[in-house]
């Protein structure tokens, strides 16, 4: 990625954003980062809480859809006071950033950083977009990873259960994979590289899954409420 700050200058059209908007700011890039990420978010809410609350008994399709939406819900609160710098922040060790807040207004209004470009003799790249959109961008993977697990869940667990499982995994899990990948971390710095969250998102949603439904056990029988709206919540999540 093109670098606003360093490596040469910045193409022409880069520079004419006028207004007062900073140097480094790119509409279009900003534009498209928020695009995409809303995209991933649309396969979670609506699509994946259709999908749950369509392909289990209708006793329990209430709580099926619910367990989607609160773990969209619940990840955005987790990862806005703590969840983000772990996963993206300052060194903590090797595997985890140090835990703090990124709901400040200049914070958010900073320019954005990747971690993951960062070694011994390149600099960080500083994308043309500021972090609040870096910080929607990577929620979004963050919520749809926890909903993934929900999967494996559906009519076995209690929805309180549910509701301290979410936060639990997401700062004892999540972040670890996601700072030793992707926040610079020891994985990254070894010459692992993750450029569509196969192992951050996707191998750890489904070693999780298959772990939880292992320990809960409640064996059912899965039995469609609503073959169409399941049908509509699987095709919105070929966004993917």
């Amino acid at each position: 990625m093109a670098d606003a700050t360093q490596g040469g200058a910045v193409p022409s059209a880069y520079n004419n954003t006028g207004g007062t908007l900073p140097d480094w700011l790119n509409k279009g890039d900003n534009a498209w980062q928020m695009t995409a990420a809303t995209l991933v978010g649309m396969q979670s809410v609506p699509g994946l809480v259709i999908l749950y609350g369509s392909v289990v008994k209708k006793k329990w399709a209430i709580n099926s859809a619910f367990m989607a939406f609160y773990a969209f819900a619940a990840v955005l609160i987790c990862w806005v006071i703590w969840a983000y710098k772990m996963s993206f922040g300052e060194k903590l060790i090797p595997i985890w950033g140090k835990a703090g807040t990124v709901w400040g207004y200049k914070t958010m209004q900073a320019q954005a950083m990747l971690p993951s470009t960062q070694t011994v003799d390149v600099a960080m790249a500083t994308p043309f977009y500021p972090l609040a959109t870096m910080i929607y961008f990577q929620f979004v993977f963050a919520a749809i990873c926890l909903i993934l697990l929900a999967g494996a869940l559906l009519g076995r667990m209690n929805f309180i259960a549910w509701m301290v499982f979410v936060p639990l995994w997401l700062t004892f899990s999540y972040t670890i994979g996601a700072f030793a990948l992707w926040g610079g971390g020891c994985l990254f710095q070894w010459g692992v590289i993750d450029y569509s969250g196969g192992y951050v998102i996707h191998l750890s949603a489904g070693v999780a899954g298959f772990t939880a439904a292992f320990w809960v056990r409640n064996l059912i029988n899965y039995q469609k409420s609503n073959p169409n709206f399941a049908n509509f919540g699987v095709h919105l999540k070929q966004f993917e």
